[in-house]
């Protein structure tokens, strides 16, 4: 159970507010971080798939993955840390771990404690905050894991939510 609740944080969780794909992101990140959340997938038990232009394959080591060359087929690891619930994580950049949830699974608050659970067990790998902004709307976060007080807070007041 998360500290945050459905009645006061379901705006954050509606797709026609915050557009169905919010960002997730961490930041100040480097080759050995998105490492560390590789490990941490692979020993979590949750279901993956890493797919690299549309083929599924084993999971590189993150320094293969983030060395790719530029014109690379764009690769996923696609994760699964509930039943029902999908997250795609896109190792880009080793500057950033970016990923994405579909808001539309995460409703009720079943919802909240899955996406907190998830934002806490990252943050807490790497130390970091982990925030959720609106799809595109990456300079405003709303929600996200502080490392300070090792739990996921607000960023913003739910109720002045607009529209996406």
């Amino acid at each position: 159970m998360s500290n945050l609740l459905w009645d006061d944080v379901r705006n954050f969780f509606d797709p026609d507010l915050m557009g169905a794909l919010p960002d997730l992101s961490v930041t100040g990140t480097s080759v050995e971080d998105w490492q560390a959340v590789f490990d941490l997938i692979r020993s979590s038990g949750w279901a993956w798939e890493y797919v690299e232009g549309g083929v599924a394959g084993a999971l590189p080591l993150a320094a293969e993955v983030l060395t790719r060359p530029a014109d690379a087929e764009t690769a996923a690891l696609r994760v699964r840390p509930a039943p029902g619930v999908l997250v795609i994580f896109w190792p880009m950049a080793a500057e950033e771990i970016d990923f994405d949830v579909d808001l539309r699974e995460l409703q009720g608050q079943e919802g909240v404690d899955v996406l907190c659970r998830l934002l806490a067990v990252v943050g807490r790998r790497l130390g970091k905050p982990v925030v959720m902004t609106a799809g595109g709307d990456y300079g405003n976060p709303v929600l996200g894991f502080d490392p300070t007080a090792d739990r996921v807070v607000l960023m913003a007041d739910p109720q002045l939510v607009q529209l996406v």
